[in-house]
C-alpha cells in the first residue's frame, strides 16, 4: 500500500510561519499563486521536476527565503525555469506556501485503493450532493473533476477531517437576509455596486438588489461536515486516494 505524508501539525506550521514573519494569509496567498503559474510544471505536491521536491522543501539552487523568492522571479536561464511576472513580495508568499508545504510533511497516512475510494464517495460519503465529479453530482460545492491535479494530499486530508481549518476564499459560502426576513445560503458568483448574484443550495440561481437586504456577508465556517468520525481510517485512506486520482476529464 502506498504511504503519503498527509497532514500538518498546526504547531509546527505556526512555528514554521513566525519563524520567517509570515501569516496564514501569506500563505493563502501564496497558495493561490502556486496553484495558478506552478502546478503546471510542479504539480500539487511539488515533486514533478527531477531533484526537485517544493513539497519537502527541497531546492537545487537556493536555500535562503530571498534566494528562492529570486528564482520564482527571474527564473533560471538554460533551463525549464521561466522567469514570473511577480513583485517581490508576491514571490515571498510563494516562499510561505512552499514552506509550509514542507512543514506538512510530517505524519505519513495511508492513501488507499481509489476504486473503493470512488464508491465511498458516491454512496456513504454522498459527497456528490455538493459536489461534482465530471458531469455527476451538484453544483452547490467545489467541483472535484480535477481535483488531484490541484490540491495536495495534506490538504485533501485535512478538508476531510476538519473542513474549517483551511477554506478558500472561493470556496466559502454566501449569506443574505433580505429587509422581509427571508435567509438565502450558497456560492457567491457575482456581487457589483447595486446587486448580487448567488447559487443557492438547491442549485437555483438567485439575483438581489443589494437595496432589498438586511445583511449579507460570507459565513465563516465551512458547509463541508467533518468525516472524521464517519468514516474508518481505511475509509478515508480510499477516499483520498480517489481524490488524488482525479485529473480532469
Amino acid at each position: 500500500m502506498l504511504v503519503r505524508k498527509l497532514f500538518l501539525p498546526l504547531t509546527v506550521a505556526g512555528a514554521l510561519m513566525a519563524q520567517h514573519g509570515y501569516t496564514a494569509a501569506d500563505v493563502e496567498s501564496g497558495g493561490r499563486l502556486y496553484r495558478i503559474n506552478c502546478i503546471a510544471c510542479h504539480g500539487p505536491n511539488g515533486d514533478l521536476q527531477p531533484n526537485v521536491d517544493l513539497g519537502h522543501g527541497k531546492f537545487r539552487r537556493a536555500t535562503a527565503d530571498e534566494e528562492v523568492a529570486a528564482i520564482i522571479m527571474k527564473g533560471i536561464p538554460g533551463t525549464g525555469m521561466p522567469p514570473g511576472n511577480f513583485s517581490e513580495s508576491q514571490a515571498l508568499t510563494i516562499v510561505a506556501y512552499l514552506r509550509s508545504m514542507a512543514a506538512s510533511s510530517n505524519v505519513a497516512v495511508a492513501a488507499g485503493d481509489p476504486i473503493r475510494g470512488k464508491a465511498i464517495v458516491e454512496s456513504k460519503g454522498q459527497c456528490l450532493t455538493c459536489h461534482r465529479i465530471g458531469t455527476t453530482g451538484s453544483r452547490v460545492g467545489p467541483d472535484l473533476t480535477d481535483i488531484g491535479a490541484r490540491r495536495r494530499t495534506a490538504e485533501l486530508y485535512t478538508s476531510l477531517v476538519d473542513p474549517n481549518a483551511e477554506i478558500a476564499a472561493a470556496n466559502r459560502y454566501y449569506r443574505v437576509v433580505t429587509k422581509d426576513g427571508q435567509i438565502v445560503t450558497g456560492r457567491l458568483l457575482n456581487e457589483d455596486t447595486f446587486s448580487i448574484q448567488m447559487l443557492d443550495t438547491s442549485e437555483k440561481l438567485r439575483s438581489f438588489n443589494i437595496s432589498d437586504l438586511r445583511e449579507r456577508d460570507f459565513v465563516a465556517k465551512s458547509p463541508m461536515p467533518s468525516y472524521k468520525d464517519k468514516l474508518s481510517p481505511a475509509e478515508l485512506a480510499d477516499v483520498i486516494g480517489y481524490l488524488t486520482s482525479l485529473k480532469g476529464i
